[in-house]
């Protein structure tokens, strides 16, 4: 008798790293959907906060079936409401400022998960500091710039206040995750965006404004390509790959999203171009964040975690 024909062959890194670009990729189209024009006919103090809905109603709903092991934990509510703060202020600075402005911000939530993490966890490694100072170096040109700039709008320095507020809420939402690490990782995705749809219904009642036609494919499209579907594709990355290569890989997602808006919507009326400080902060905080990912080292031994 030969050998065995049901052994199970180990996940391949090579069809892992594929995968952690596909999700990559998918998630970098947050701000073509944000900022596509279709949904001009909405309000722009209101905007944000609807495709937040939208977007986490449709992400939510595709997660749900997926759900093996729910169990309720009080870590729970600070992970729900910091994922609820998150996706309403990401997606009012894409909205208000331009896609460069929001995503670079947003990616500052690693500095943010060092700074608690030496502060608060005593987790203080004196290697990290040059990272640290490059991350924040960017963070600064992009503020000091983008508020200060005399053809700035309120809403465009609004919109870079939210992408600030997105990093740190984000960096909440990964130091809920580290908290949350033995729970069922597809019951935390769907918890988490059922919280934050089920917290902005309100307002979306309140102010009875409803997609039509069209927008409505725009917003399944949000939540189910941008946010349900490469969560998925991600954890399943992650089966064969280690999390700090997978993170590493994750770099290009910040690098395509201004990208794609500029190749959709450039030559749209409402197309927001970043500007000079958003490049060079933007490359700050890559530099950053390169050094953090490349001085990690995997475990010499013992299973992965799914989280």
């Amino acid at each position: 008798m030969t050998q065995a024909e049901d052994t199970v062959p180990e996940p391949s890194p090579n069809r892992g790293r594929l995968l952690i670009v596909l999700s990559a990729v998918l998630w970098s189209t947050s701000g073509l959907f944000a900022q596509a024009p279709i949904f001009d006919n909405w309000p722009l103090e209101l905007r944000g906060t609807l495709l937040a809905f939208w977007r986490t109603a449709f992400a939510a709903l595709v997660l749900l079936p997926l759900v093996r092991r729910p169990r309720w934990r009080w870590g729970l509510v600070p992970f729900g409401l910091t994922f609820l703060a998150m996706n309403v202020t990401v997606v009012n600075s894409l909205v208000l400022t331009s896609a460069a402005n929001a995503i670079w911000l947003q990616y500052t939530a690693p500095l943010w998960v060092f700074v608690v993490s030496a502060l608060w966890l005593r987790e203080w490694i004196t290697r990290d500091w040059l990272q640290l100072a490059c991350g924040m170096a960017g963070v600064g040109l992009i503020l000091g710039f983008g508020l200060a700039a005399p053809h700035r709008s309120a809403n465009e320095s609004l919109g870079v206040v939210y992408g600030l507020l997105s990093g740190i809420f984000f960096g909440g939402v990964v130091l809920s995750l580290r908290l949350l690490r033995q729970e069922d990782s597809a019951w935390l995705a769907c918890f988490c965006h059922g919280v934050t749809a089920f917290g902005l219904l309100p307002a979306v009642v309140n102010h009875h404004i409803w997609p039509s036609g069209s927008q409505w494919f725009w917003l399944a499209g949000f939540g189910v390509f941008q946010m349900g579907l490469p969560y998925l594709i991600f954890a399943q990355g992650l089966r064969s790959i280690q999390s700090h290569k997978a993170a590493g890989i994750s770099l290009i997602e910040p690098l395509l999203v201004p990208l794609w808006v500029w190749l959709a919507w450039h030559q749209s009326a409402t197309y927001k171009a970043p500007q000079w400080w958003t490049f060079v902060g933007g490359a700050l905080i890559l530099v950053g964040l390169a050094l953090q990912y490349a001085r990690l080292k995997p475990a010499r031994s013992g299973p992965r975690s799914n989280s």
